[in-house]
């Protein structure tokens, strides 16, 4: 059965997109199909895809606004594999236009299950923050990924979502759990890093993936190509990391997966 997992955290810059291509990308790269689903409205994901936000005919505003099938939404990447539902400007006004929808919690709940496909897995990429469309994804997915920076901040506003994704399985999705905590920009030549590694392991224990993603200068250059990090740079940290949290991701979903790269 294919597993749907919402990718979120309402902290901007944390990583959260570039996560979700590639996490998407290399998941694709293990002979996985994958379905990303953008619900960003910034649509950062849908041009790190290389796809032309100008030139969709539709986007994933359709099924939440119009009840268009997700068939109808689903664009082919060059990444094979890797489908995309992408996002367009008109999804900034679903917020507005859902707000007084019965049941706009459930909108991509709904267009999910009518959804009949051979996709393994279906990543949602939620916008930075708490709202219409991250409940959307929440109340559809069976889990969230967490990605957090290793800086600073990176524990502010995490009780928060986790307070939220407790509520929701409460109150609207029973089946939905936390997948776990990624960390992100990682830098080893600081302390503070390796710090708020410790931290974080220490607070949330096998809840935090053993792969950590480094800082690393091709993870920002990809998305202006228009590229996943395997396909601008196959051989660089960023890549590697990508690859092996794509298969320890698969370890704990009980996949078989590859041994790590060195």
């Amino acid at each position: 059965m294919r597993k749907v997992v919402a990718i979120a955290n309402q902290k901007g810059g944390v990583g959260k997109t570039t996560t979700s291509v590639n996490m998407a990308a290399c998941l694709a790269g293990e002979d996985c199909r994958v379905l990303l689903i953008d619900l960003d409205p910034q649509g950062n994901a849908t041009s790190g895809l290389g796809i032309d936000r100008l030139e969709c005919e539709a986007s994933i505003y359709d099924g939440l606004v119009d009840d268009r099938p997700l068939e109808e939404l689903i664009i082919a990447t060059n990444t094979e594999n890797l489908d995309l539902v992408p996002s367009t400007t008109d999804l900034a006004g679903a917020q507005i236009e859902l707000v007084e929808h019965p049941r706009r919690e459930f909108r991509l709940r709904e267009t999910i299950s009518r959804f009949e496909s051979d996709h393994d897995f279906i990543i949602f990429d939620c916008p930075p923050s708490l709202g219409l469309l991250t409940l959307n994804a929440l109340a559809a997915a069976n889990t969230v990924l967490v990605p957090i920076q290793t800086e600073y901040y990176a524990l502010e506003g995490l009780g928060h979502l986790l307070q939220t994704i407790e509520l929701i399985h409460e109150h609207l999705n029973p089946a939905l759990s936390l997948e776990g905590i990624l960390l992100t920009m990682y830098d080893g030549r600081t302390n503070l890093s390796e710090q708020v590694a410790s931290e974080v392991s220490s607070h949330f224990g096998e809840l935090v993936f053993e792969t950590i993603i480094p800082r690393n200068v091709r993870l920002g250059e990809a998305p202006s190509f228009g590229m996943p990090i395997t396909e601008y740079a196959g051989s660089s940290r960023g890549a590697r990391s990508y690859r092996d949290f794509a298969r320890e991701f698969l370890a704990r979903n009980g996949r078989t997966n590859m041994p790590a790269t060195a």
